[in-house]
């Protein structure tokens, strides 16, 4: 019997001040409630990548950066990943796409799902990165944690909680709903595609 999927919340900035490292522990302590899933937090300032400068993708080469090891040899033991963003720019951070441009084969065919704070909840960013997930076969999921500029700045600088916009946690628990049966199904999926692959 498979074992309940486990899931990566990324935090996807690593500036002084961010915000999502906020996020992803509110985040983190309604997923921890839940009985169908296990979560850990992940932080790409313990992934200090340089830039993208391999001699080819990952999708044909392994990394040769060490940080990059360690980022796929994590990602390899999810089943699923929350990506938790900001917006800048109409767009989502250099430093998550360069962690998404340093691995491959071990986002194949796993949910992805986002928590997004900014200008219009980041939905634009989380437009793209949606993008970037199918490119890189991921499943990602429909719903998102959209968190708008009211909320933000309720939060960052009036002395507000998450507990005091409820919509948010709403949002939280069918994006985790969805998520649970994403991850359990392709987690299924692969074992009896490595299962298959075993026989040939």
């Amino acid at each position: 019997m498979s074992k309940n999927p486990h899931i990566g919340i990324v935090i996807g900035s690593t500036r002084q001040g961010r915000f999502s490292e906020r996020a992803a522990a509110w985040f983190q302590k309604i997923a921890a409630r839940r009985a169908d899933l296990s979560v850990e937090v992940i932080d790409l300032r313990d992934y200090p990548m340089p830039f993208f400068d391999e001699p080819a993708s990952p999708a044909w080469m392994p990394p040769k950066a060490q940080a990059a090891k360690r980022w796929a040899a994590k990602l390899g033991e999810l089943d699923g990943i929350v990506f938790v963003t900001p917006e800048y720019n109409h767009g989502y951070s250099a430093v998550l796409k360069n962690a998404l441009d340093y691995a491959y084969q071990a986002y194949n065919r796993k949910p992805a799902a986002f928590v997004g704070y900014g200008g219009v909840g980041a939905a634009r960013a989380i437009e793209q990165l949606r993008m970037v997930a199918v490119e890189l076969q991921m499943a990602p999921i429909p719903k998102s944690v959209n968190i708008g500029m009211a909320e933000f700045f309720g939060i960052w600088q009036q002395g507000k909680d998450f507990s005091d916009f409820p919509h948010l946690e709403q949002a939280a628990v069918a994006l985790l709903d969805d998520l649970s049966w994403w991850s359990r199904t392709l987690q299924s999926g692969r074992q009896t595609a490595a299962e298959l692959a075993s026989v040939d």
